[in-house]
């Protein structure tokens, strides 16, 4: 007679396949969806659960399978019950059953499910797919240190303390926020101690975090430069602010006209190499903020996404090194290491800690503590400095390449913001942009205009100057140019994006 228990049952502890029989050893752990309550329809049952799992390809050719004794007892029926429909599959030829060798599925060509439909949209990029994608935003991720972050990695799971397997604390690990200090400190000219560090999931998330306690604090506004990324200032309208363009010019971001917009209380700022025209802010700017900062209580948040690239001279220090109270640093290992790590940090004053760490206690997700250690363990051995220092070398080189090439051969094209970082900005004659990058694409490459980084309002549309969504501000000329990400293609496929480059250049 058949147990009357027979219940579905997912993988656990004490799976199929858990146990060893003699002659028959483990087999896979299965999960087989069988009706309940038992009776003659569970043998059926149990015949097709199977029967489809191999059909489907969830259970490969040569999969060994539990014992009918250890399946058995996992799906809480009985021992013939098993024994019976393993003898009827192999009888189909969907399974094997050897002396010695239990039960196995059986090497057989099954047809795989047709695929779905791709859409028009999917085929479409997947068609036009560029032979060089050099839009900015990565580094050369085929430079990714993959032998020392290994052994990095080696070396910090097995000093691991049994605290890091656990969820974690809002924070970071304290072994990275340690190292991280003394980094900053050492090369960028950061003033912090490891308790003023947060670890998070990303520059994004760190202006989220930011952007929900300033929320909460009351403020309204976000001053952002008249040149950046979209998705950023989604991140802080997201979070219930309204943001304010300041224009940007070759000094820099317009710091005086934060005198002119009462209600805002905060800025975002990439002083050291402005995202994306290449501008380093003016020392007498960066003197000028930190004082409206001070005499306001308000606050700059300093985006350092690629400060240790700097090629013409020592790299500009940290803003947040002239007054840690009133700034905000945030840097990341996107630029320097890979986008994919996720590893960013913030360098926050105190009296803005306690309100921070509420809010990402609150859900937001942790970074992984064995890719921190990880770091830490990268940086404290001096991996890091040496893979910045010959990261820094072969971006130069590029560099020099690119403004060679555009000598020669594009001579009326004038380049800027050469003096660090992963891009270059090139001036085209007025009206050319689009052009120019429709017919970059047309030879496999893709880049950016500038006027894709211009800032836009929530509406989408454009604004000039300071204040233009509270009527201050005077306009702010817009040129046209190509922002040329020579630091994100492989070494092997940078001489044929500039030639590409090269052939479409006015």
């Amino acid at each position: 007679m058949e147990d009357s228990r027979a219940t579905p049952k997912a993988e656990s502890g004490k799976g199929a396949g858990a146990r060893t029989e003699s002659g028959a050893g483990p087999g896979a752990d299965l999960h087989l969806d069988l009706p309940r309550g038992g009776g003659t329809g569970v043998r059926a049952a149990l015949i097709r659960s199977l029967r489809d799992a191999v059909r489907t390809g969830r259970l490969a050719p040569d999969t060994r399978l539990p014992s009918s004794r250890s399946l058995a007892a996992d799906l809480g029926i009985a021992r013939n019950t098993v024994a019976d429909a393993y003898g009827e599959l192999v009888a189909e030829g969907w399974l094997t059953a050897r002396q010695g060798s239990g039960t196995q599925v059986a090497r057989r060509v099954v047809p795989p499910e047709p695929a779905p439909p791709r859409t028009p949209t999917a085929a479409a990029v997947a068609a036009g797919r560029p032979a060089y994608d050099l839009r900015a935003g990565s580094p050369d991720v085929s430079a990714f240190p993959r032998s020392a972050w290994l052994s990095a990695a080696r070396r910090a799971l097995t000093a691991a303390p049994s605290d890091a397997f656990g969820y974690g604390r809002p924070a970071g690990r304290p072994e990275l926020r340690r190292v991280l200090a003394d980094y900053l400190a050492r090369a960028r000219g950061v003033r912090a101690a490891p308790e003023q560090i947060v670890v998070c999931g990303g520059f994004a998330q760190g202006l989220a975090l930011l952007s929900r306690v300033r929320r909460q604090a009351g403020c309204r506004w976000m001053a952002v430069e008249s040149y950046g990324l979209d998705i950023h200032w989604k991140v802080m309208r997201r979070a219930g602010l309204r943001t304010v363009p300041l224009p940007v010019e070759r000094h820099g971001a317009r710091i005086g006209e934060l005198d002119r917009l009462a209600e805002v209380r905060t800025v975002t700022l990439t002083p050291a190499h402005q995202f994306p025209t290449g501008v380093s802010l003016h020392p007498d700017r960066r003197a000028a903020v930190v004082d409206w900062a001070s005499r306001t209580g308000g606050l700059v948040l300093e985006d350092d996404y690629d400060g240790e690239f700097r090629y013409d001279r020592q790299p500009v220090g940290a803003l947040q090194g002239l007054d840690p109270e009133h700034v905000v640093y945030l840097g990341t290992a996107s630029k320097s290491l890979a986008p994919a790590l996720r590893l960013a940090w913030m360098v926050v004053p105190d009296h803005l800690m306690d309100d921070l760490l509420a809010v990402k206690g609150t859900g937001e997700w942790q970074s992984s503590a064995l890719d921190q250690l990880t770091l830490a363990e990268f940086i404290d051995s001096g991996a890091y400095d040496r893979h910045v220092r010959g990261m820094r070398m072969r971006y130069r080189r590029r560099r020099d390449q690119l403004v060679a090439a555009l000598a020669e051969r594009a001579p009326g094209v004038r380049v800027t913001g050469i003096a660090a970082g992963l891009h270059a900005v090139l001036e085209l004659p007025p009206g050319t942009e689009r052009s120019v990058v429709q017919g970059a694409a047309w030879q496999g490459l893709a880049v950016d205009g500038l006027t894709r980084f211009r800032y836009q309002d929530e509406n989408g549309a454009g604004a000039n100057g300071a204040g233009a969504e509270r009527g201050t501000g005077q306009p702010q000329e817009q040129p046209d140019a190509l922002v040329f990400a020579y630091g994100t293609a492989p070494d092997h496929a940078f001489t044929g994006a500039l030639e590409a480059l090269c052939r479409v250049l006015p």
